[in-house]
């Protein structure tokens, strides 16, 4: 898991920057690692989203996988209907702490192309997800 770095800022600066945990939306469906691709898509086809959080048997979030690279691995060559979303783990997840500032995180997801960012506690447990504003 890779915690977007906070750095302490004065009194002053911490006013009026807004944290993840000011910014972030509801964290939407969360799925466990060992469901298919086939069987996530279908759940994200029926809560009408673009991504699900992806929780390992301890709950803790561990990915978040998009509609595109589902759909992307199921249109790959070594495709099975037996491919689990933790077979697809880079083990590269990006997440961010609710203390980590809105500007911070939104500078991270553009700098490695996400839309959407989970919020963790220092558990790993999701609390929501932040989506970058276009």
């Amino acid at each position: 898991m890779t915690l977007v770095q906070t750095h302490s800022r004065s009194a002053s600066a911490d006013a009026v920057s807004r944290t993840a945990a000011d910014a972030m939306e509801a964290a939407g469906p969360q799925v466990w690692d060992d469901m298919t691709v086939e069987v996530a898509l279908s759940v994200m086809t029926a809560a009408r989203t673009g991504h699900l959080l992806v929780c390992d048997e301890d709950g803790r979030c561990t990915d978040l996988v998009t509609r595109a690279r589902l759909t992307a691995v199921r249109e790959g060559s070594g495709y099975t209907d037996r491919v689990r979303l933790r077979d697809l783990s880079d083990d590269g997840g990006l997440f961010a702490s609710p203390l980590t500032p809105v500007a911070e995180a939104e500078q991270a997801m553009r700098h490695r192309r996400l839309g959407v960012l989970p919020v963790v506690d220092d558990r790993g447990n999701a609390l929501g997800v932040l989506t970058l504003s276009r």
